[in-house]
């Protein structure tokens, strides 16, 4: 073979490694709509480009000629490869400004506030209250040192892996988690366990604070830690090479396997503008078997889809160009923006995302607030003004400012049909030694107390003071219907009252027989919807007060 036909072989297998090594580390989806994908097609012109230049013998240099413009009508090999290397870069460029053009919001404001559907809600109906055992108190920083400390405790453990910092909220068995995986120490532990995978996994209840290592009978095979196939990220790009994904979040449905969820972006607007969520993929971390749902299909244990930085975007976009692109820049009539940072609640099963919504006008209260689910992206605005996150965060500080604790950043709850941040207050090192609740329209009632119970004592006992009717001693409210298992008539300070057990409800009901006519009748089988109010304490046999009869059903009545 031609010598120099060999040496262009050889330097063109040469530039497909290289090619197929960039690839391999870059991973790139093979679509249109991927700036990462136009990256990589611009690399590998120019890697073949130079290898062609290598390839050919020597061309004329400037000198040679008589002025630029023959320079450029050299004919040479080299020349050419030249020119489609500049080619290629003045079209990559040109791509660009034509992209942002047609996916500029002057002229797509309307789809750019279209790309998420706010709809208004009703804070008190649709925000359930909690039980003081069931308010999550840990944040993600707390939830990394409960971490660390149990994979302290196990030895054999320890030595051979970290704990990832990703902890994700997950709502698992109807109980508020964060959760995470343990990664390879370094590539030499790595070569020690990868035969076996990762052996567990950390969970972290939020309401106890309780943190717990759960090993695996077959370990963890598929994670970020790995380096060669069994890399998530490579796993998931070699089975769908067109699919464009963001962040993933690990996971766990409710048998307790683990998996990763890659959420799948799509563009709505222009050519790589108006971000927005088609689907996901999920991979079961152990086997690495894998399948793509669109956002309809996804299990309902699936918790975070939707990314909360592109949520936040899209109400951003949603805020701001309420009115069109012009009115954001002038006037800016009822243009809104997010307050800076967000939070997770627990919600109908699901995890959402909570943020405050506040004029562009004033950054030191909100007009209202949203809640945003995370599998499916309905959205909620409630209109409830008040103080913006870090103006409740401080003022909580200042209950305790002898003490230099700092806030976290607030949940949002529902304490009595009222808007309440919930906040933990740390110490210097980082531990929680208190806790606040904030009222959301009026900031400057706040009560802090050592447990979460003598928080809510001290924040009642605020609100009673400001004329805020909260019941008498009681806050956490609600109502329930259910059967009625036993029944049996007490005199209690002269009134009599009728003491119901139900089948569901594990309280048992002290009612006045005047509450309601048909009381003095009710017998086991019977129906009852009530109203009820929970005592502030910590004791979870204290009985409920039944604020109000919604209806009974007699057994003689049913048809």
């Amino acid at each position: 073979m031609n010598k120099s036909i060999l040496k262009r072989v050889l330097l063109l297998a040469a530039a497909a490694v290289v090619i197929f090594v960039v690839y391999w580390f870059a991973l790139p989806p093979l679509n249109l709509q991927s700036r990462e994908f136009w990256r990589f097609l611009l690399t590998a012109i120019i890697i073949v480009c130079v290898a062609l230049f290598l390839s050919f013998g020597r061309s004329p240099n400037i000198k040679e000629s008589e002025n630029f413009k023959q320079f450029l009508n050299l004919k040479s090999p080299r020349m050419t490869a030249i020119k489609i290397v500049a080619c290629s870069v003045a079209c990559y460029f040109l791509l660009g400004i034509v992209a942002f053009l047609i996916g500029c919001p002057l002229f797509n404001a309307k789809a750019y506030y279209g790309l998420i559907n706010v709809e208004t809600g009703n804070f008190a109906e649709e925000v359930a209250e909690l039980d003081m055992s069931a308010i999550p108190v840990v944040d993600r920083d707390t939830a990394s040192r409960l971490g660390k400390r149990k994979l302290g405790e196990m030895s054999d453990l320890v030595s051979q892996f970290e704990i990832t910092e990703n902890y994700t909220q997950i709502n698992y068995k109807e109980t508020p988690y964060r959760v995470t995986t343990l990664s390879y120490g370094d590539f030499f532990k790595w070569l020690n366990n990868q035969a076996e995978g990762v052996p567990a996994y950390i969970t972290v209840d939020m309401v106890t604070q309780e943190a717990s290592l759960v090993r695996l009978e077959n370990g963890i095979r598929y994670s970020e830690g790995e380096y060669f196939l069994r890399n998530i990220k490579r796993h998931l790009r070699f089975n769908f090479p067109t699919k464009i994904f963001g962040d993933l979040s690990f996971e766990i449905d409710e048998s307790g396997t683990p998996y990763w969820i890659a959420p799948c972006i799509t563009y709505r607007i222009g050519l790589w503008d108006g971000r927005d969520i088609s689907g996901a993929v999920l991979v079961n971390a152990v086997t690495g078997e894998c399948g793509y749902y669109d956002l309809g299909d996804i299990p309902e244990w699936v918790d975070q889809v939707f990314i909360s930085d592109l949520i936040i975007e899209q109400l951003n976009y949603y805020g701001v160009y309420v009115n069109g692109f012009w009115n954001s820049l002038f006037g800016q009539k009822n243009v809104l923006n997010t307050t800076t940072g967000y939070n997770y609640i627990a919600k109908d099963g699901d995890v959402w995302l909570y943020t405050g919504m506040t004029s562009v006008a004033t950054d030191e209260s909100n007009v209202g607030f949203v809640l945003v689910n995370l599998r499916t992206k309905e959205t909620r605005f409630y209109a409830v003004p008040g103080a913006e996150e870090y103006s409740a965060m401080s003022s909580a500080q200042g209950q305790v400012q002898h003490l230099s604790y700092r806030s976290t950043f607030p949940i949002l709850l529902n304490i009595a049909d009222r808007p309440t941040y919930f906040v933990s207050l740390k110490d210097g090192a980082g531990l929680v030694k208190m806790y606040a609740f904030v009222d959301v329209e009026r900031y400057q009632i706040v009560g802090v107390g050592a447990t979460v119970a003598e928080a809510m004592k001290d924040y009642a006992a605020k609100l009673k003071g400001e004329d805020i009717s909260v019941g008498d001693g009681q806050i956490m409210s609600g109502d329930y219907n259910t059967d009625v298992k036993d029944v049996r008539f007490v005199v209690i300070d002269g009134t009599t009252n009728v003491v119901i057990t139900t089948d569901q409800f594990n309280q048992i009901l002290y009612i006045p027989v005047t509450m309601h006519e048909k009381l003095p009748f009710v017998q086991v089988g019977d129906w009852i919807a009530f109203e009820y109010t929970m005592p502030l304490t910590d004791n979870p046999n204290e009985p409920m007060t039944v604020t109000r009869i919604i209806d009974i059903e007699l057994k003689s009545e049913r048809h």
